[in-house]
């Protein structure tokens, strides 16, 4: 069941925060009020596709802090499992200083609510989710577990969603920043296919 178009599940939940400190009561709700939300799910800590995941989102911090973007992290693993990876050389198989906060979804209550568990493992798959700053859920998009995803594609939706937010006009197929988007009318379908079929 996509959930595009509906509210984001909230949830309370332990983390670890980027300054390594762990709480107990990370509150999704309020820390992404008022931003756009990349919510990420990955399988288990201490794996093979995932540690490249993670540091390619972390290599793009910058780049989603830009556009006013967070992002957040979960697997099934606990905070100290998250500390330890933290704390694991990269050359090693860890993940470094993790800028973005990393949930710990022990209970796998939180994958439960957003519909993307392993029907077997009972794992997260590969979920990655785009909400807006109204808490809509706006992109979703799952792989299986052997495929990684592509993070500057998640910046790129990103980009689209906060084009149609300013201009109201929505963005064709390979759309990006500089294109031109299209008129959501008769005309302006007509106009944009006329100077731009070829080159979709």
């Amino acid at each position: 069941m996509t959930l595009v178009s509906k509210k984001a599940p909230n949830f309370i939940a332990p983390a670890i925060l980027k300054n390594g400190q762990i709480i107990q009561n990370f509150n999704f709700k309020n820390f992404s009020k008022n931003k756009t939300t990349v919510l990420f799910f990955w399988p288990m800590d201490f794996t093979f596709v995932c540690p490249s995941e993670i540091i390619a989102f972390n290599n793009s911090y910058h780049e989603f802090k830009d556009r006013n973007a967070c992002i957040i992290g979960i697997s099934i693993d606990s905070v100290y499992t998250h500390n330890a990876w933290r704390n694991t050389k990269i050359n090693e198989g860890g993940i470094g200083p993790i800028k973005f906060p990393m949930i710990s979804d022990i209970t796998k209550s939180i994958q439960k609510s957003y519909n993307i568990e392993h029907d077997i493992l009972t794992i997260a798959l590969r979920a990655s989710f785009i909400i807006d700053k109204s808490n809509i859920i706006r992109h979703q998009s799952v792989n299986d577990l052997p495929i990684g995803r592509n993070i500057k594609e998640i910046l790129r939706i990103i980009d689209a969603l906060h084009y149609y937010e300013k201009f109201g006009e929505v963005c064709p197929a390979n759309w990006n920043i500089g294109k031109e988007a299209i008129q959501a009318t008769d005309v302006g379908i007509k106009k944009y296919l006329s100077k731009n079929s070829k080159k979709l």
